[in-house]
C-alpha cells in the first residue's frame, strides 16, 4: 500500500487546540521573541534543526528546567559521536522531577500505583519527595554515592521510582531490570556494571497468579559481589522477604533515612544518569549509558511540548522496568502530572481492564503497545461505548508499527476523539526521533512528524537522501540524547560500531523508513530484517500489515531464507484460536499480500507455528529466525527472550517443512 493510499485525516487539531496546547504555546512564545514567524509545524521543525543552539535553549527555558550552574553555551564540539552539551552547567536530575514538590503543588498526586498483588497506593509529590531523600540517606550510610550504580528488580510501581529518585540524586546511576527476566538475563545486564546497591522485590504478580522469586534473587545478590546494601520490597506482602545478610526491608531502610531531603548533588551534564540495555538476543546486551543533561532536555521537550503533559493531567504509560518506556514515563513528573503505574497483565482480568482504569482514573494520557490495540481491535473491544473517556486526549503507541486498521479501530471503537500518537525511536536514545504533536492532524497508518531538534532523513545505501521512497533512517545533527557512551567501552569503538560505521558522522538507526510529502512517516522494520526477493528491498512490516488484519490469524512472523543467490520470503503463522492454517488460508493470505502490497512480497512458504518468539520488551525476533533459517551458527542469548520455547517450535516446524539448511 503506498503512503498516499494510507493518508486519510483521522484526526485534525481544534483552533482551541492549535493556540493553547504547550507546543502551540512555545511557537507563538518564540515569536514573540523575535523568532519565526512560523506557518505551521514544519516551519517550526525546519528552525528547530536550521537553528539548533538557539532551539534546545528555548525548550530548556521554556520547559523550566533548573541547574545549579548555567552552561557557557549549549553545544560545545558538535562531532558526532562525541557531541558536548551544555559544557560548564551543573545540574540534577532528580531535582528537576521534583520540582512540583515544592510549591503549592506539593500534595497532588505524583503516583498511583496499580498491581495485582497489593491495594492501589496513592502518594503525593510532597510524599514521593520525603521517600526518595529517605531512601538516599539509607543509600548514603551503607557507603553508597556518586558514580556508584543502584540496580532494580523492581515492577512497574512506586518503589521502583522512589528507587531511581534517590539514586539520581546523590548522582548515583540508575539501571533496572523487570522481575520477570531470568536470573541469566538480569546478570548479563547488571554483571556488567557492578551495582553498590539492589532494590529487589520478593516475586510478582501476573494474570492472577503469584510468582514467588526469593531464592533466585538471592542467587543473584550472591553473584553480584560489588553489592554493599540491597533493599527488599514485599511486592507478595503474604510471602517471605529476599533473605542474605545486605538485606534490609524497604519499611526499614525509609525509616532509617526519614527526615533527610533529597541532596540534590550537582553533576556535571554529561554525567551518567541511567544504564540501558540492549535486547542482548546475539550476546549480552550492550549498556548504553545516557547522560543527565541530554536524557532531561529530550524528555522535556518529548513530553511536555509534543505530548502536552502538564500539572492537570494524569498519565499512564503500560511498560516494565525493563523497558525505556519506564524511563519516559518517569519523566513526566517533571510537567507535575500524576503518574498512574500499572504492573501485571494488560489482559487480566479482562482485555478490558487497562482502558477501565484509564476512565476510572480520569487519565489524560494513555500510552501503550501498537501489539495491545492490535489485540484489543482483533477481540472486538469497544471501549469508547464501554467508558467515560471524557477525560482522555492523547494514546500514545510505541514498540511497532501501528497499522492502518487499527489507526480505524481507535477512532471508531477505541477512543475516537484523541490524539492518536505513533511514535518510535529506541533505548539508544531513550526517546524518539519521529512522533506526535497537536500542531498537525492525524493521519492514517502515519506516523505524523519528525520531533523537533531531530535531523532525520531517509538515505540511500550511497549515502544520500531520499526525496521519494524509502530509505535508512539517520540523524544527522547531534541530539542531546544519544548516549554518552556504551559501558566498559573507554575506545568508543562499540559504540562507534553501533550508530556510525554505516554513514560516517552520521546516527544510523537500523530502521527502514520512509517520509511522506506532507511530513509524516512510515516504518517498514528493522533494516537488518528487510528482505530482498529479486534485490528489491522489503521492510516486514508492509506483511504484517496485510496479514495480521486477516481474523484467522492470531500473530506472524517474515524472514528472508537464502537460496541460491536469492531470498525466498517465509512467513511463519499462529492461527486464531479453533483455527489453522489451511491451503485455503494460505490462498487468502497470498492473494491480501499480492493485492495489498505486491507480488514480490508474496511468501514461497507459510508455516504453520504454536508461537512468535519476543524480547522481554515485547518485540518480534525477526533476526533470531533468520539465522536459524539460514544456518548460523552463532548462538542466541535464549536468556533475553520472553519465550524462548518459541525458537524451538519453529525449529521444529522448518524441520518437518524441510527448510532447514543440511
Amino acid at each position: 500500500m503506498s503512503a498516499s493510499e494510507q493518508s486519510a485525516v483521522v484526526w485534525t487539531p481544534t483552533e482551541t487546540t492549535l493556540a493553547e496546547s504547550r507546543m502551540g504555546r512555545f511557537k507563538h512564545w518564540l515569536e514573540q521573541d523575535g523568532h519565526g514567524p512560523f506557518a505551521d509545524y514544519h516551519a517550526l521543525h525546519q528552525w528547530s534543526i536550521d537553528e539548533l543552539e538557539t532551539f534546545w535553549e528555548k525548550v530548556w527555558d521554556y520547559c523550566g528546567l533548573i541547574c545549579d550552574k548555567p552552561a557557557t553555551r549549549v553545544l560545545g564540539s558538535r562531532k558526532m559521536p562525541g557531541a558536548e552539551w551544555f559544557p560548564g552547567m551543573k545540574l540534577n536530575f532528580a531535582a528537576n522531577l521534583l520540582r512540583w514538590a515544592d510549591n503549592d503543588h506539593a500534595d497532588k498526586e505524583a503516583v498511583v500505583a496499580y498491581c495485582e498483588t497489593r491495594p492501589v497506593l496513592r502518594k503525593s509529590y510532597r510524599e514521593l519527595k520525603a521517600d526518595a531523600g529517605a531512601l538516599e540517606a539509607f543509600l548514603r550510610s551503607k557507603g553508597i554515592g556518586k558514580g556508584d550504580r543502584v540496580a532494580g528488580v523492581v515492577t512497574n510501581g512506586y518503589e521502583a521510582l522512589v528507587g531511581m529518585l534517590a539514586a539520581t540524586s546523590m548522582g548515583a546511576i540508575w539501571s533496572s531490570a523487570s522481575p520477570d527476566f531470568g536470573i541469566g538475563a538480569i546478570n548479563d545486564r547488571f554483571g556488567q556494571i557492578e551495582p553498590a546497591a539492589l532494590i529487589v522485590v520478593n516475586g510478582y504478580g501476573y494474570g492472577g497468579k503469584t510468582f514467588a522469586r526469593q531464592q533466585d534473587f538471592a542467587d543473584l545478590i550472591a553473584g553480584l559481589p560489588s553489592l554493599k546494601a540491597v533493599v527488599s520490597v514485599q511486592q507478595l506482602p503474604d510471602q517471605a522477604p529476599v533473605s542474605g545478610d545486605r538485606v534490609t526491608p524497604w519499611e526499614q531502610a525509609l525509616e532509617d533515612g526519614a527526615g533527610q531531603a533529597p541532596s540534590y548533588t550537582p553533576v556535571d551534564p554529561d554525567h551518567p544518569v541511567y544504564i540501558l540495555y540492549s535486547s542482548g538476543t546475539t550476546g549480552k546486551p550492550k549498556c548504553i549509558v545516557h547522560g543527565t543533561a541530554g536524557l532531561l532536555i529530550n524528555h522535556a521537550k518529548e513530553l511536555m511540548l509534543h505530548g502536552d503533559v502538564g500539572p492537570e493531567d494524569r498519565f499512564l504509560y503500560f511498560t516494565t522496568c525493563g523497558w525505556m518506556m519506564w524511563n519516559w514515563q518517569a519523566s513526566a513528573l517533571m510537567t507535575g502530572a500524576a503518574v498512574i503505574t500499572v504492573d501485571g497483565s494488560p489482559g487480566y482480568p479482562s482485555l478490558d481492564v487497562l482502558w477501565d482504569t484509564v476512565a476510572k482514573e480520569k487519565v489524560t494520557h494513555y500510552g501503550t503497545s501498537a501489539r495491545f490495540i492490535a489485540g484489543c481491535r482483533k477481540a472486538g473491544l469497544k471501549p469508547a461505548k464501554a467508558h467515560d473517556q471524557s477525560a482522555l486526549r492523547v494514546v500514545f503507541s510505541t514498540g511497532s508499527p501501528l497499522l492502518p486498521e487499527d489507526y480505524d479501530w481507535v477512532y471508531s471503537d477505541g477512543a475516537p476523539n484523541v490524539l492518536l500518537g505513533s511514535i518510535a525511536g529506541g533505548t539508544d536514545i531513550c526517546g524518539c526521533f519521529v512522533g506526535a504533536t497537536p500542531l498537525l492532524p492525524v493521519r492514517r497508518g502515519e506516523i505524523q512528524c519528525r520531533v523537533l531538534g531531530v535531523d532525520a532523513v531517509a538515505y540511500n545505501d550511497e549515502g544520500q537522501p531520499v526525496s521519494n521512497g524509502r530509505g535508512e533512517l539517520v540523524c544527522r545533527q547531534p541530539l542531546p540524547s544519544m548516549p554518552v557512551s556504551f559501558w566498559q567501552d573507554p575506545n568508543s569503538e562499540r559504540y562507534q560500531d553501533a550508530y556510525f560505521n554505516t554513514f560516517p558522522g552520521v546516527w544510523a538507526q537500523g530502521d527502514f523508513i520512509e517520509f511522506t510529502e506532507h511530513g509524516g512517516a512510515i516504518i517498514y522494520g528493522r533494516s537488518d530484517a528487510t528482505l530482498n526477493p529479486g534485490g528489491v528491498r522489503i521492510g516486514t512490516a508492509e506483511i504484517y500489515r496485510q496479514v495480521e488484519t486477516v481474523a484467522e490469524v492470531k500473530d506472524s512472523l517474515v524472514v528472508g531464507r537464502q537460496i541460491e543467490g536469492d531470498v525466498e520470503v517465509v512467513l511463519f503463522v499462529v492461527p486464531a484460536e479453533g483455527q489453522s492454517v489451511t491451503a485455503d488460508l494460505m490462498k487468502t493470505l497470498k492473494t491480501k499480500i499480492r493485492e495489498g502490497a505486491s507480488p514480490r512480497h508474496v511468501p514461497k512458504h507459510i508455516v504453520e507455528v504454536p508461537d512468535i518468539p519476543y524480547t522481554r520488551s515485547g518485540k518480534k525476533v525477526e533476526l533470531a529466525v533468520a539465522r536459524l533459517i539460514n544456518g548460523s551458527n552463532k548462538a542466541e542469548n535464549r536468556d533475553a527472550l520472553g519465550n524462548p520455547e518459541a525458537l524451538d517450535q519453529i525449529r521444529e516446524r522448518l524441520m518437518e517443512s524441510g527448510l532447514l539448511p543440511e
